[in-house]
């Protein structure tokens, strides 16, 4: 049976129909939720696999929005967090795996983060939740170097206990007893309440990260005896329970903006890497979910909804890098980068521009964790080509074959194969050496 509070939330603000404007008329409010290892295996947005969560409120997004069915992250939450922050790929930024107490490939204070863009705009901005791109784990000024002046949230990648934590708050670290989700859903509703100009919030929750448990009860629907044998037993009951809390913190959250600021808030939702190996159920088999550089890793679900955006799903390609585009463009902010393209036209109709996708991952993290697949991918129309570290090249058609069960090169390359290999290694090549 539903908890009164999981179906209080799933009311009216939540689903409320956006009136048609464009970006030219309004200036509109942005919210952007990071899920913290989610794929698309755990969305109902989404078809693969059975194992999603029940995650009404996302799934009125989906049925309001865009659907993006080709997005893409980095494999791990650091590279992904670093591409949004600063609309360049990891290879430019030095960011390409977990960020560790023994790693010290932060985040360059000196890079131009969105939160410096959004300074010359009229936006307020602020980021809550989990942070993970600083050096250190006592670098406390680190968000207010990339212009996030009043950050409050996990500094680090984990938490070892969701209701007995350390946050960071004014560039001070302090104890946290409430529940982690509902903590980070209490702050943004608090700081956009405040708020008078248009806005933007980066709202990074640490769910459904480990450790898995079982959230308080008025959050969830599941009924599990939430006991350590059971857990390690079978987490995946316990990962959907977060999922779940987390998705009615979103309603309440949305439920508590009034009617004018919810009618000109344009809502995105994405995962920041994906599912993790425990709870994927082998949905991707033998290449794994979390820290792979295939399909499993980087494929995640990308939701977005707002003022003036239709119901519909775009197949073309974007990836995490663009949230920076996109935002400082719904902000008219100028802007200069690389590697981010803006997706803002295909919210009102007009498609993408993203001729391909490259996702990578390297660094200095322990390459003993099995889970790890280090390297980089390229993928253009249906053809993905994964290039693993001191590995042979593999090429995969998405479009039949998903789950990249067969690598096309296994029985040799013919020539329609070894021009689509030197077509993205050349691409792979011009990127490298770009400004």
């Amino acid at each position: 049976m539903k908890h009164s509070k999981l179906a209080t939330f799933i009311g009216a603000a939540a689903l409320v129909t956006l009136p048609s404007i464009s970006l030219a008329q309004a200036a509109p409010n942005v919210l952007l939720i990071i899920a913290d290892d989610m794929g698309i295996d755990a969305s109902n947005c989404y078809s693969l696999g059975n194992q999603q969560a029940d995650m009404p409120n996302i799934e009125a997004l989906c049925a309001q929005g865009v659907v993006f069915d080709n997005a893409y992250s980095a494999p791990l939450c650091s590279p992904t967090r670093a591409t949004i922050m600063t609309g360049q790929y990891g290879f430019r930024t030095g960011v390409g795996s977990a960020i560790t107490r023994d790693n010290s490939a932060g985040l360059s204070a000196d890079e131009t983060s969105l939160f410096d863009v959004l300074a010359k705009t009229d936006y307020a901005s602020n980021l809550i939740g989990k942070w993970h791109l600083a050096s250190t784990d006592d670098d406390y000024d680190h968000p207010a170097q990339l212009g996030v002046s009043d950050f409050w949230g996990l500094f680090s990648g984990a938490m070892r206990d969701y209701s007995n934590w350390s946050a960071v708050s004014n560039g001070q670290r302090i104890n946290v007893s409430d529940y982690s989700t509902t903590a980070i859903t209490d702050k943004a509703i608090d700081w956009i309440d405040k708020q008078n100009d248009p806005w933007f919030l980066w709202l990074a929750y640490t769910a459904p990260h480990t450790p898995f448990h079982l959230p308080p009860e008025d959050l969830h629907s599941a009924e599990l005896s939430g006991t350590k044998q059971d857990i390690q037993k079978d987490p995946l009951p316990y990962y959907n329970a977060m999922l779940e809390a987390m998705d009615t913190e979103i309603g309440r959250l949305l439920s508590t903006m009034d009617e004018a600021t919810r009618n000109n808030t344009v809502v995105m939702f994405v995962g920041d890497n994906g599912t993790p190996g425990r709870v994927a159920r082998s949905v991707y088999g033998e290449h794994g979910a979390k820290g792979s550089i295939y399909e499993g890793g980087v494929h995640v679900p990308l939701i977005v909804s707002g003022p003036g955006i239709e119901a519909s799903r775009e197949s073309g390609f974007v990836q995490t890098v663009d949230i920076f585009a996109t935002v400082a463009s719904i902000a008219r902010a100028e802007y200069s980068t690389p590697d981010s393209y803006s997706f803002a036209p295909a919210l009102y109709g007009q498609g993408v521009s993203r001729e391909y996708v490259y996702v990578e991952h390297f660094g200095t993290e322990s390459k003993e964790n099995s889970a790890n697949v280090y390297g980089w991918a390229m993928r253009e129309g249906n053809y993905k080509l994964v290039q693993k570290d001191a590995a042979e090249a593999e090429l995969f058609n998405l479009a039949e074959d998903p789950l990249e069960k067969t690598d096309l090169l296994a029985d040799g390359i013919s020539e329609d194969e070894a021009g689509l290999i030197a077509n993205m290694q050349t691409r792979y090549q011009r990127l490298m050496t770009s400004q």
